[in-house]
């Protein structure tokens, strides 16, 4: 059992149940993980509290590397000293947004991030080369590209997300410790 989840039990649970909604989800779309980056794991909460609880567990298995206000909430990035394991992939780096305006039907582990280098205008076609095209016309599932601003010489984090309303794949160009680290 990873040590994170000696602080937060609930979480080990949502861990395993989320593990199988990906493993689902990516059948689906008939994507293979196998070979790609696992970049990073989020958490959603509903309430500030939650959020501070989980910080200061993660603060205590792994180490704070950023603390940004986007779209008028706090979002942390926390390196962990002993990765996460998923789906056999190592994840060292959990995000953890505060609520917001949107409501997550789900309090728990939300997404994961997948690096995919290349030009950043291009993660799109990048990353719909990899899935199944009838994975795509499946009700319920959605796409959408996002473009956040960025501060002047940071890395451009275009970001392709791919969700069933419940486990959603994000896809980007570079590794969030780099984005972050570019706009310092």
């Amino acid at each position: 059992m990873h040590p994170l989840f000696i602080s937060l039990p609930e979480l080990a649970d949502d861990l395993s149940q989320f593990e199988q909604k990906l493993s689902s989800f990516t059948q689906q779309l008939g994507l293979n993980l196998s070979e790609l980056t696992l970049d990073h794991i989020s958490l959603r909460c509903h309430q500030d509290r939650t959020a501070e609880r989980w910080a200061m567990a993660l603060s205590q298995h792994g180490h704070c590397f950023s603390e940004a206000v986007i779209g008028g909430r706090p979002i942390h990035l926390y390196r962990l000293v002993e990765p996460l394991v998923l789906l056999n992939h190592p994840i060292a780096i959990v995000e953890l947004p505060w609520p917001g305006e949107k409501r997550y039907r789900h309090e728990g582990w939300e997404h994961v991030e997948v690096v995919l280098p290349g030009a950043p205008e291009q993660i799109g076609q990048r990353a719909m080369a990899l899935i199944d095209d009838r994975g795509l016309v499946m009700p319920g599932i959605s796409v959408k590209t996002r473009r956040p601003e960025a501060k002047a010489g940071a890395l451009d984090n275009t970001t392709l997300a791919v969700t069933n309303g419940e486990i959603t794949l994000k896809f980007h160009t570079y590794p969030i410790d780099e984005v972050v680290a570019s706009e310092q």
